[in-house]
């Protein structure tokens, strides 16, 4: 039924444990993953000529969110690995973590996104929402939500 999955990671505890049972998911349907981790985009903290303590040029912050991401990727990608799923890896910033997921299936032609059920509660829940509950609500791909 599903031949490929967006597994979305933000390497929280929740989403590591969503990401090992869409490796089982995939291997009962022979599927293949894709790890996709969405970074904040880059947004120098700087006031005309003022250049406060803690700037990050450019290259500095590509570089960390490259490493981020990659920490957070390979993870899923070992967990196919010992699973036997075939996995990729990619990541992309955006200020809007939802939108660059729902970009990320459809540019990889993904036929299901699986994705751990956490996000902000309570009031900032309510008022901010979750990813989860945005990718849910703007997706017209299948979205398996894991708990």
């Amino acid at each position: 039924m599903f031949k490929h999955i967006l597994v979305p990671t933000d390497g929280s505890i929740l989403s590591l444990r969503a990401a090992k049972h869409a490796v089982r998911f995939a291997k009962v349907h022979g599927a293949r993953i894709t790890a996709f981790y969405a970074a904040p985009e880059y947004h120098p903290n700087v006031a005309g000529d003022y250049l406060p303590a803690n700037f990050v040029p450019l290259a500095v912050y590509q570089t960390q969110i490259k490493k981020t991401a990659e920490k957070y990727l390979d993870q899923i990608k070992k967990l196919a690995a010992v699973g036997g799923v075939s996995c990729s890896g990619s990541y992309a910033s955006d200020d809007s973590p939802y939108q660059a997921i729902i970009k990320a299936a459809k540019q990889r032609k993904c036929d299901l996104i699986f994705m751990a059920s956490h996000g902000r509660s309570g009031i900032a829940g309510l008022l901010i929402g979750s990813e989860t509950n945005k990718v849910l609500t703007h997706c017209k791909l299948p979205v398996l939500v894991y708990r």
